[in-house]
């Protein structure tokens, strides 16, 4: 039998100066959150550092009228938080994914407090982090005090997830349904990069994707596919289908052979409902999902990543627009050298040709300020709704005629004028 506490008790634990550690994405714990703020509103401590990685809801301690009493310091830039990051009100670590947990594991953050969302105990005396572990288990192992909301809509996961009740310092009950995501139609820009991307995928194939339009054309393309394999940072429920009619049964995979491996979800109440008590699916930590070394053991890596912009010899920015930083590094880099390194490996960047303003997202140079999230020499195949390009060991002048052939038609005119004043008049006789 457990003690609980309430959440005004629980954070009475977070004093001036700490380190905060908030579980991310559906799991946010906002009930011990807003007991959190509610302390900084009165002011109770002050220069408290929050950490997460990407977090769904509201993110009251991000705004301007805690200045001086919360700071975040978060691993990526969510919608939630952007506007105030931006303002210069929170602030962004840069690092890749898989290293989020060696910043706390080897105490470069020294965290104090960690709070998350749990399953009820089982028999056994364990609880789930449910849909995410990410860092946050290294969180759960370094951190002073750890505090937990039991909630009962929190699946119960296999891998990383579980955690022992004697790990834990506080409980709080308090049941709330996990946030869920709804994905939009699919555009006819999402639906031609689908096909596209989907066409480079073979039989037997490891995937990785993220969330979003064009993972889900992918995912809705692969539906003759046979014995596909998951091994990525998160899914969400576009995967379902495939996995239903036995085209992802990961039969082929070298590591975790069988399994769908992720670190965090996101999705409807149909996806937590499949991972409950499923042992096909194994949430682990990012130091396992995202490390380019267990990556490459896979064979036929196929990473899918998407991007804001790419020049003409193949930079890809993926974290910010110019100056304006936008969302951050996350996994990209990660899975983009794991697929590159893994026998027969794919790995691709997708995006359309051009912004919802119709401004071209392929440009003679990236915009001043820019971040080059996966390099030139990293890159291989880059995908548009107008094709896909292999980049991989081409010189620069013929990376750009290839980069040109995918770019919307509107602006393919003024980047051809554009590598012809960069490269010289040479450029006009490669192939």
């Amino acid at each position: 039998m457990i003690k609980t506490v309430t959440a005004e008790e629980a954070v009475k634990a977070i004093k001036t100066n700490d380190r905060v550690h908030l579980s991310s994405v559906a799991v946010t714990p906002h009930h011990l959150v807003e007991a959190m703020v509610e302390r900084g509103r009165r002011k109770e401590f002050k220069n408290v550092r929050i950490h997460h990685i990407h977090t769904e809801g509201a993110a009251p301690y991000a705004d301007p009228e805690f200045e001086g009493i919360f700071q975040l310091e978060s691993f990526f830039v969510g919608g939630n938080v952007r506007k105030n990051t931006q303002a210069g009100y929170a602030d962004y670590i840069p690092i890749f994914l898989c290293e989020t947990q060696k910043l706390i594991r080897e105490r470069y953050l020294d965290i104090n407090v960690v709070m998350v969302q749990v399953s009820p105990p089982d028999r056994h005396g364990y609880v789930s982090l449910g849909t995410s572990v990410d860092a946050t288990l290294a969180a759960i192992e370094t951190a002073d005090t750890v505090i937990a909301q039991i909630n009962k809509h929190v699946p119960r996961t296999w891998g990383d997830a579980q955690v022992n009740v004697r790990d834990i310092d506080m409980f709080v009950e308090h049941d709330a349904p996990l946030f869920a995501h709804e994905n939009p139609p699919l555009t006819d820009i999402d639906k031609a990069i689908g096909k596209n991307v989907a066409n480079l995928v073979e039989d037997g194939a490891c995937i990785q994707m993220g969330i979003g339009g064009i993972p889900n054309a992918v995912l809705a393309e692969l539906g003759n596919h046979k014995d596909l394999g998951v091994h990525t940072e998160m899914f969400s429920d576009g995967l379902l289908p495939l996995i239903d009619k036995g085209v992802v049964n990961g039969k082929r995979k070298q590591i975790d052979k069988g399994k769908c491996v992720a670190s965090f979800l996101m999705g409807t109440q149909k996806l937590y409902d499949f991972i409950d008590d499923n042992p096909m699916v194994l949430m682990m930590d990012v130091a396992h999902t995202n490390s380019v070394a267990n990556v490459r053991k896979n064979h036929r890596v196929t990473a899918i990543n998407s991007a804001l912009a790419v020049d003409i010899t193949g930079q890809v920015c993926a974290d910010s627009i110019g100056t304006t930083h936008y969302s951050g590094v996350g996994g990209q880099i990660d899975f983009i050298r794991g697929a590159g390194y893994s026998k027969n490996g794919l790995p691709i960047i997708a995006m359309p040709s051009v912004t919802g303003k119709g401004r071209s997202k392929i440009s003679p140079t990236l915009m001043e300020g820019s971040g080059v999230v996966t390099t030139r020499a990293n890159i291989h195949w880059l995908v548009t709704e107008y094709g896909a390009v292999n980049l991989y060991g081409h010189p620069l002048q013929k990376r750009a005629k290839l980069i040109t052939s995918v770019a919307h038609p509107d602006h393919r005119e003024s980047l051809e004028k554009a590598a012809f004043e960069r490269f010289g008049p040479h450029y006009h006789y490669m192939g």
